[in-house]
C-alpha cells in the first residue's frame, strides 16, 4: 500500500513506538543500499531519513538519486538531525520537504507526519490539458493495486498519426483532438460497474483501469466513439480525401490516413500478477509497438493475458449496436 512510511533511522526502537501508536505503519531499512531496492518498485507514503545515519553513500547523492526518477519527485523528504546540521544544508540543492532537530519529541515528530500527508494530498497531480491525474498518481494506483492483489485491467492509450495532424493543423487544434480523446475515455470507463480509473500520461498517451472482465467492452466504446467523431476535426477537403499531406519524422513529405487509436491492455489477475509498475509498464509499451506496427490505419486493441497474445482490430461500424 501507498499509506506507508519507509525510515532510514539510528533508533528504530523510538521511531516504530511513536508511529505504532499513532496507528501509521512504518518500513524500516537497514542499509541505504536496501531502502534504494525497494523505494524504486514501490514508492511510500514519506520517507524519513536520519542524518546521523552511518551513511556509506553521502546523504546528499541519494537525495539526488531519488529526484532524478520522474515519479519519486513528489514523494516528501523528511529529515532528521541536531540543530548544526540542519543548518548547514543547503536547501537550493538539497530537495527535502522539512526538518525536525534532536532532542526529538514524539509528539511533534506524529504531528509532523499528520501534516507532511495532509500537505500532499492537497498537492494535486493533473494534466493541465485535460486535468487528468497524471503519472505520478497513475504509478500509484498502479503499484497499489499490485500490492493488494487486485485483479484489475490496464489500458494504454495513444493515436497512431497524431504528429501529422499537429504539423499539418497546428499545436492548438492537436489539443483539441488531446481534450477529445480525454473526454471519450471517461465517457466510455464512466459507463462501467466496478473500480475504475483514467489517467494522462502526456501527449497523446492515456491509460484506463477497470476490472479485467470490462477491458473488451471499454476499448470497443473508446474505438467506436473516437472514430465517429475523429473526422470532424478535419478540414472539409481533407476528410473527403481521407488523408492529410504532412511531414514524417524525418521531415519527408507523405501522406497520412486520418488519426485512429491504438489501445494496448494488459491484465494483472491470479493467472498471472505482476510484482510491480515496472513490469504492468514495461509489457504494456511492447504490446503498443506491436499494435501500432501492426495496425496503423484502423483503429485497434490487443489484449496481453500473459499465456497468450490476441490481435483484434475493431471497425467502428460493426460494433457497439
Amino acid at each position: 500500500m501507498k499509506d506507508k512510511i519507509f525510515l532510514l533511522v539510528n533508533n528504530k526502537e523510538f521511531f516504530e513506538e511513536s508511529l505504532k501508536r499513532a496507528n501509521l505503519k512504518g518500513i524500516f531499512f537497514e542499509s541505504e543500499k536496501d531502502l534504494l531496492n525497494k523505494i524504486y518498485t514501490s514508492p511510500p507514503e514519506i520517507l524519513v531519513i536520519d542524518l546521523n545515519y552511518p551513511f556509506i553513500t553521502p546523504f546528499q547523492d541519494i537525495i539526488k538519486a531519488l529526484r532524478k526518477v520522474e515519479y519519486l519527485l513528489s514523494v516528501p523528504i523528511l529529515v532528521i538531525s541536531e540543530k548544526e546540521k540542519i543548518t548547514e544544508l543547503d536547501f537550493g540543492s538539497i530537495q527535502i520537504d522539512d526538518f525536525l532537530m534532536y532532542p526529538l519529541d514524539e509528539k511533534v515528530f506524529v504531528k509532523m507526519i499528520e501534516l507532511i500527508r495532509e500537505r500532499s494530498k492537497r498537492t494535486i497531480d493533473v494534466n493541465p490539458l485535460t486535468r487528468l491525474p497524471g503519472n505520478t498518481t497513475i504509478i500509484s494506483k498502479i503499484q497499489v493495486l499490485i500490492e493488494e492483489k487486485k485483479d484489475f485491467a490496464l489500458g494504454y492509450v495513444d493515436l497512431n498519426h497524431f504528429k501529422a495532424y499537429n504539423d499539418r493543423y497546428g499545436f492548438s487544434r492537436g489539443d483539441e483532438v488531446i481534450r477529445m480523446l480525454s473526454r471519450v475515455l471517461v465517457n466510455s470507463v464512466d459507463q462501467i460497474p466496478g473500480e475504475r480509473f483514467v489517467g494522462h500520461i502526456g501527449g497523446d498517451d492515456f491509460v484506463f483501469i477497470v476490472e479485467p472482465k470490462y477491458a473488451e467492452e471499454v476499448a470497443k466504446r473508446i474505438i467506436y466513439f473516437f472514430d465517429e467523431i475523429i473526422p470532424s476535426f478535419y478540414d472539409e477537403e481533407d476528410r473527403k480525401r481521407g488523408k492529410i499531406i504532412s511531414k514524417d519524422r524525418q521531415g519527408n513529405i507523405k501522406e497520412f490516413p486520418i488519426m485512429t487509436v491504438s489501445i494496448a491492455i494488459v491484465l494483472s489477475t491470479s493467472r498471472y500478477r505482476f510484482s510491480h509498475y515496472g513490469e504492468v509498464s514495461k509489457v504494456a509499451a511492447e504490446l503498443k509497438e506491436f499494435i501500432k506496427m501492426k495496425s496503423r490505419e484502423r483503429s485497434a486493441y490487443i489484449i496481453d493475458r500473459r499465456s497468450y497474445r490476441r490481435l483484434t482490430t475493431v471497425n467502428s461500424k460493426n460494433h457497439l449496436d
